[in-house]
């Protein structure tokens, strides 16, 4: 019989899974078993992607739809959410200051459902939103949810990703503060990552994109180069 914890966690605006792979790595190194209790995304190709990846059947539409009493009980949320205009940010009136916004979503299910704690990413545009104005009322607001904050600008690429990808990453926690710094840092190439000798995904692209070229032939190339 397995003495591990499970730790249930839901993933909004969850694209197809990237956040939702790194946490269950990281909480499964940690001795835990983690189980994703409710998902929520609106892009039908993300969502056909996203069904293939965990083979996920249920998978909620527009969160802004949903009533957060209607979500089961979890211990963490995951969310990278859209970043929009925020009407009057920096007033620090907390649901006021983010209602109409996509993070006010994330808001009022973190007050009804009270969870341990919540990941959250965004583009690095958001540090200097509004003068900086808009990440302070997001993280003013969860801050008066309780939670101890910590925020940090990381790129993915310092991380075993070999991609320049700088993302803010947001993380709270009930009990205790979680800091961002000092990361354990690893570097990486393509070919390290790169699966080999598996079939070619069939699709219509696929199909029309080996009409004309060999797999040979497509190495190094990108969708931008025609």
């Amino acid at each position: 019989m397995s003495t591990k914890k499970e730790l249930k966690f839901i993933d909004l605006f969850a694209g197809i899974g990237g956040t939702r792979i790194g946490f269950e790595q990281a909480t499964k190194e940690l001795g835990f078993i983690p189980k994703c209790v409710f998902t929520s995304e609106i892009k039908t190709d993300a969502i056909n992607v996203y069904s293939q990846n965990f083979q996920d059947k249920k998978i909620a539409g527009d969160i802004t739809q949903i009533e957060a009493k209607e979500i089961p009980d979890f211990n963490f949320l995951l969310a990278g959410f859209p970043c929009q205009p925020f009407s009057s940010a920096g007033s620090r009136k907390g649901f006021l200051d983010t209602r109409g916004t996509l993070f006010f979503d994330i808001e009022r299910i973190l007050k009804e459902k009270e969870p341990e704690g919540f990941l959250l990413e965004n583009v690095e545009g958001l540090v200097n939103h509004d003068r900086g104005r808009t990440l302070s009322t997001i993280l003013q607001s969860l801050e008066n949810l309780g939670y101890k904050v910590a925020w940090k600008v990381i790129n993915a690429a310092n991380h075993g990703i070999p991609q320049n990808r700088k993302r803010i990453y947001i993380v709270g926690r009930r009990d205790k503060f979680v800091s961002l710094e000092n990361l354990v840092q690893q570097e990486s190439k393509l070919e390290d990552l790169l699966e080999k000798d598996l079939p070619a995904y069939k699709s219509k692209f696929t199909k029309r994109l080996l009409e004309h070229y060999k797999l040979d032939e497509l190495v190094g190339k990108s969708i931008k180069d025609k």
